[in-house]
Order: C-alpha cells, then structure tokens, then sequence
C-alpha cells in the first residue's frame, strides 16, 4: 500500500508523520519549533528517519500567508524567518517524491473531508476555533483557496464596531470566538473558563454563551454566503459543546437563512487531537490523488 509523509509546521510545534491512504498514523516525530534553520534542518532529519520507499508524496500544513502553486511560505507571523522559503522545492529535491502544501485550515478541512465529520460532502467548512479563528473551505467536491491562498479568513469578519482584538482588528470573529479572544477577559485560558464553568462559575457560564451567540453569528455569515452541508467545527467547540452549542443555535436561527439552516449540520471535528497529524497526511494524499487523477 502506497504511503504519504506529512509534514505539520507550527509556530511552537512540528511533526512529521507517517501513514497510509486510510490516514492511519503508523509513524510520528515531534519536536519545538526554533529559529529557521534548526527547524527546517529537524524537519529534513525527521522525514530521512521516517521515509520509505513506497513514499508517494508528501504533504506540508503550514499557517499561511503562503503560495501554494509555487509551494513557498511567505513570512507567517508565527514563523519568524521564514520568508519565501520555498518549502516544496527544498522536499522534492531531498526526497525525489511530488510535493503539496496548504495552509494548516485548508488543511484540517481537507483531513476532515477525506477522513472525518465532512466525509461524502460536496460543500463543507471547518473552523479552527482555536487559539485563533480561521476556515478552510470544500466547494463543489473540492479544496477552495481562493485566488492567492486567502480564501476562509473569517476571523477578519468583523463581528461588532469594537471589543476583543483578534486578527489585527477589534470586534472580529476571531476577537469574539478564539482562544486569544477569550484570554482578553482576564479570567483565565478557555481551558480554565470551561472547568469553572461546569462547576457552576457565572461569570465563565456567560463568557461561553457569549461565545456561543457570538459563533452563531459568524456562522450565519458564512452559511448564507456559502450554503454549506455541514460546518465542522475543532478545538474549543469540540471540548466545550454543551457550553457553546445551545447559544450558538439560537443565535443561527435568527440569523441565518431558514432554507440554508435546513440542510445544513454543524459537527465537532471527528479528528480530534490526530487533526494536525492527519491534515499534513491529507495533503499528501489528496494532491497525490488529484495529481494521478490530471495525468
């Protein structure tokens, strides 16, 4: 069976993985991400030590800005020093295999779509709902990036004139609903603000179903834009739903076209903490695919 090498870049945390073409986890590196260099060198370290040669691709999840088509990483705010890194061409050449990349939302999206809660969808979209807020978008049976990789930025909505700063912009969506949006509260981590509210904490009861309202809303946007089947939704969402889920329902049925809310599911990513594993495999997996397909 064929097998695909992914490669997960984040700012504090890396891993290359290895697995098979039903997303099976078989093998996995993780370490802190540094400076640039001793980065990119575990990087290489880690997918020697892990490649074999029934190898097909391999696939690389990275927060964006970046130029998938000419497989570069352009500066990500999390990612110091890296700046036009052309990622691809640096994997290709040390591996001899085809390589892809997304950014880590479009990502989660496509793993989610091949191998969890978006599997069977033609229209679908995830949110990452986590220590920021991003979207990765499935249109018509397939990944959306948009003109320059910028598609599914719906943290920069703006949700309200003012409030929580998220994305570089007060009262955004990922002001609003993120973990860095919670944070401004003062009261603690979303983590923390979830264990006081199950234990009856007023005040983190309304910080969540203030979230909840405030999901509902951003999600409105989206729905009646894009009419999706489903919205998944990971991290906060997925650990915290029965603190989210009734607010953020309420808020989707004033808000959002009844005929659209009609077909349409919102789910926790399936995933779960192999999401990040499983995005990086899933981009090796489905350019591979696609690209079998072109050929």
């Amino acid at each position: 069976m064929e097998k695909f090498l992914g490669f997960d870049i984040g700012g504090t945390k890396c891993a290359v993985v290895l697995g098979d073409r039903d997303g099976n986890v078989e093998k996995k590196i993780r370490f802190e991400t540094t400076d640039f260099d001793t980065t990119l060198d575990a990087l290489l370290k880690a997918g020697e030590a892990l490649f074999e040669e029934d190898v097909a691709a391999l696939g690389v999840s990275c927060g964006g800005p970046l130029n998938s088509k000419k497989g570069l990483i352009l500066s990500p705010p999390n990612l110091p020093g890296w700046d036009e890194v052309p990622i691809l061409h640096i994997l290709e050449t040390k591996f001899g295999r085809p390589a892809f990349l997304k950014n880590d939302a479009d990502a989660c999206a496509i793993a989610e779509w091949t191998w969890g809660n978006a599997a069977g969808c033609q229209n679908a979209v995830f949110l990452t709902c986590s220590t920021g807020m991003g979207a990765g978008l499935i249109l018509n049976g397939k990944p959306y990036s948009g003109t320059c990789d910028m598609a599914g930025e719906a943290g920069h909505i703006r949700l309200y004139p003012d409030g929580h700063i998220g994305y570089g912009k007060r009262g955004s969506f990922e002001g609003c609903c993120s973990g860095g949006g919670m944070a401004q509260y003062g009261l603690g981590s979303a983590k923390d603000l979830a264990i006081a509210a199950l234990n009856g904490d007023e005040r983190a009861c309304e910080v969540y179903a203030q979230f909840g309202r405030d999901l509902g809303k951003g999600i409105a946007y989206i729905v009646d834009i894009l009419n999706p089947e489903v919205v998944v939704i990971g991290s906060i969402f997925e650990r915290a739903r029965e603190l989210i889920e009734p607010y953020m329902l309420e808020t989707l049925r004033e808000e959002a076209l009844p005929h659209s809310l009609e077909v349409l599911k919102i789910l926790p990513a399936k995933l779960g903490d192999e999401l990040g594993d499983k995005a990086a495999l899933s981009v090796a997996f489905n350019g591979y695919a696609e690209r079998k397909t072109v050929l």
